[in-house]
């Protein structure tokens, strides 16, 4: 769950676009980096993040609840896709469905750029993302204060995208996190689910010995399809996970 406190997203400086198009909307607590193989449509874009945000909002004014529960909330039948789509992928890592807002926006603006007829499309929203490429991709691990695993990197493949890769922290970033890893990054279909079950399991890991019980937590997630975790010098992982540097 975010708090509305900004923090300017420095790790973006690191990134290279040799070849594509960003566009930058920000939107309140919404930061999104839109990468794409041609020059983006920027009203598209804000309209489509501010319609997921009005979906949102008009939402937790009817139920206050949507906000601030840390568990899995029940909703409306007739709520809209994206809140009923939030609700059911925390239900399955036991947060709250604001544990899933940044993906679910991130997925949302995505697939709706792919329908527009864009071919590669990184949507990057707070180290939560939405990834088609016809190119293997770097995606860079940030692990703050361990300089070990500096520079860092997922191999993702084309035949693996769509796919959404998310990064949940108890040390980095403005995100609400009851755990101490530096870094835990869910692979999934579904960025809503990643972004879920980042959140929880980092919420699991308050010193290395719980690690392998985080892990096993993560990979029996239906539709989780790999796991990283990093705290200070220890790195543990599973799945469909290539490294590089």
């Amino acid at each position: 769950m975010k708090t509305s406190k900004y923090q300017r997203r420095f790790y973006r400086d690191w990134v290279k676009d040799k070849g594509l198009y960003v566009t930058q909307i920000i939107a309140n607590e919404t930061d999104i980096r839109v990468t794409t193989n041609k020059k983006a449509d920027k009203d598209f874009i804000e309209n489509k993040i501010r319609l997921c945000r009005l979906d949102i909002e008009k939402y937790i004014n009817k139920d206050h609840r949507f906000l601030t529960a840390l568990k899995p909330l029940s909703v409306e039948l007739n709520a809209p896709l994206i809140i009923r789509e939030m609700a059911e992928e925390a239900r399955k890592a036991n947060v709250g469905p604001m544990a899933t807002v940044a993906g679910a926006i991130s997925e949302s603006l995505g697939r709706d750029l792919l329908k527009q007829g864009y071919k590669d499309v990184i949507v990057e929203n707070g180290g939560d993302i939405f990834l088609k490429t016809r190119k293997t991709r770097l995606i860079g691990i940030y692990s703050g204060r361990s300089k070990l695993w500096d520079n860092l990197c997922l191999k993702i493949k084309p035949k693996e995208t769509p796919l959404g890769i998310c990064t949940s922290s108890g040390t980095i970033g403005h995100s609400l996190s009851f755990g101490s890893a530096d870094s835990v990054v869910i692979l999934s279909k579904n960025v809503s689910l990643a972004d879920a079950v980042a959140t929880a399991t980092c919420n699991r890991i308050k010193s290395k010995q719980d690690l392998a019980r985080a892990l096993d937590f993560a990979r029996q997630i239906k539709g989780v399809l790999g796991v990283v975790i990093i705290l200070k010098n220890n790195l543990v992982s599973w799945g469909k996970i290539e490294f590089s540097k």
